[in-house]
């Protein structure tokens, strides 16, 4: 099948307006920055085999956002062998940013801890703010399933002691820099 200069250029644009928004849905799910960018380009790259079919649907970014979730699950069925991630990072000459890095890890290693299937509902429905309907949508289950699956995530995150230490001991807030100004950047 051939394809148009005019589909590609379609295609083009939609890539470069949805990418920041699935890489970061990726990277929630994954919990490793090479795992996103991995998991945001193989779902690209379905996507654009099927992009008529994509192109026409009545939402593309769900439908995109469904193929990164699934590409995602089947990542753990054939997943043989594991990767052991370290807790030391190594040292730069940067504001100490380490109760915010603390923070942000333990959520992403409390996500980790969760399901697929509901680390993908909360994950849409709170860090991508879609309604449970759109969830359902991107996830290809009912709006039931949704929230049931959010009920139970949301439940086990409470258990979680470190989340709880997290909201009893919250981290201080960044602190204050001037940004240096970018060119056409809006203020």
């Amino acid at each position: 099948m051939s394809r148009s200069r005019a589909q590609d250029d379609d295609f083009q644009r939609f890539m470069t307006a949805r990418w920041p928004s699935l890489l970061r849905t990726a990277y929630l799910l994954t919990g490793s920055h090479h795992d996103a960018e991995d998991l945001a380009q193989n779902a690209f790259a379905r996507a654009y085999v099927k992009w008529d079919r994509v192109r026409h649907s009545d939402d593309m970014a769900a439908y995109v956002r469904r193929i990164m979730v699934h590409a995602h699950a089947d990542r753990f069925r054939r997943r043989a062998v594991r990767e052991w991630f370290t807790a030391r990072l190594p040292e730069t000459p940067v504001a100490d940013q380490t109760a915010r890095v603390d923070s942000r890890d333990a959520i992403v290693d409390a996500l980790g801890r969760l399901p697929v299937r509901q680390r993908s509902a909360v994950v849409l429905c709170y860090f991508e703010d879609m309604s449970h309907a759109q969830v359902a949508a991107a996830l290809g289950v009912r709006t039931s399933t949704v929230r049931s699956q959010i009920t139970r995530a949301l439940a086990r995150l409470r258990e979680d002691g470190v989340l709880t230490s997290l909201a009893r001991h919250p981290s201080p807030p960044p602190p204050t820099l001037r940004p240096v100004p970018q060119k056409g950047a809006v203020r």
